[in-house]
């Protein structure tokens, strides 16, 4: 969105949250760097068409105030069809990072909205090659883009930064995930992991949506530290021995394609994935993560995993030639000229 905000204005509209007051009213955020935040507040005990019709009339009215005239239409969900629909828009872009309907509490209405969606849209990107796969049938102009990275930010942890201090007192050697604790993560994988190697200690961060805390397992060797910002992740990383993509396989992990792999890569941390296809492709394959699909396994690779943290040799090598062309700068310069030519 930075980059987008270089040549554009650039509005992004959050989904709603409640107010106090009796009125509908729109909080207008300066995010930096030439993205504007925009959150509908909405009074309580509205009904979703009730929802729908105040959120329409508060961007109806800040395109207006705001002399916006046929906006480039970014969707990141089809449901914000609902209150934009009616917009006159010089490009429609419909970037489908997830397989949305696959996931936990998804609206009933998200499939049919999507189609409406991938009608009106000039042009489709895709958050992975699966994902692409799923959906080039359903549109004449999509494109993949699997996740980016900011290398120069994450490769901060190679250097040697300040420990955290929720981190420093945990043993090593420490093995860490990072990101939504949700219906992807595989916590039973993380509990037999636990169990059958006490003296490996298990990093967690991020923070804890739609599934019961409770349900997460409990162990002296399992860490679990809450969420972190995005500039804090490097400083984290650099007490890791590995780092863990801990996901469940499942409808809902079935296309995804997780930014925090090259992330985790950019930092010089071996990596330990269960099978997520886009992985096992993109990561897998060519030898820059370990892959495997049962504890035995798993635990198997992590203790290869350590090793190569240790004699890290053409390793290292092989992830940043990988990682070279796969800048956000890159990612956006053909995002760009795709929009471009819809225009």
């Amino acid at each position: 969105m930075t980059r987008f905000a270089r040549d554009h204005r650039l509005f992004f509209v959050e989904e709603p949250v409640g107010t106090d007051g009796l009125q509908p009213h729109l909080d207008v955020h300066d995010a930096g760097q030439g993205v504007t935040i925009l959150v509908p507040r909405l009074p309580g005990g509205l009904s979703a068409a009730q929802a729908e019709g105040a959120q329409r009339s508060l961007l109806d009215r800040f395109v207006a105030e705001a002399g916006i005239v046929r906006p480039i239409l970014w969707y990141y969900t089809p449901m914000s069809l609902a209150f934009s629909d009616h917009l006159e828009a010089g490009a429609v872009v419909y970037d489908c990072m997830d397989e949305l309907s696959a996931f936990m509490g998804a609206p009933p209405e998200l499939v049919e909205r999507e189609r409406q969606l991938l009608e009106r849209a000039d042009v489709v990107f895709t958050g992975g090659h699966s994902l692409f796969e799923a959906k080039r049938e359903k549109h004449r102009n999509v494109h993949p883009f699997p996740s980016s990275v900011e290398v120069a930010h994450f490769a901060r942890a190679r250097s040697g930064v300040e420990e955290p201090s929720d981190q420093a007192a945990i043993p090593h050697p420490r093995l860490g995930f990072y990101g939504v604790l949700d219906e992807r993560f595989d916590s039973g994988l993380l509990a037999e992991l636990a169990a059958m190697r006490p003296d490996w200690q298990f990093v967690m961060i991020g923070p804890v949506v739609k599934i019961d805390p409770a349900s997460l397992p409990q162990a002296p060797n399992i860490h679990y530290l809450g969420g972190k910002s995005y500039a804090e992740l490097p400083a984290y990383l650099a007490g890791w021995d590995v780092a863990l993509l801990l996901f469940a396989l499942n409808e809902s992990t079935r296309f995804i394609s997780p930014t925090k792999t090259p992330e985790y890569l950019a930092a010089g941390r071996p990596v330990v994935s269960t099978p997520i296809r886009d992985v096992v492709r993109t990561y897998g394959e060519p030898g820059l993560v370990r892959i495997a699909d049962t504890p035995e396994r798993f635990a198997a690779a992590i203790e290869a995993a350590l090793r190569d943290a240790r004699n890290p040799g053409r390793w290292i090598e092989d992830v940043d030639g990988a990682l070279a062309d796969m800048s956000w700068d890159s990612t956006w310069a053909r995002m760009k000229g795709l929009i471009e030519c819809v225009i």
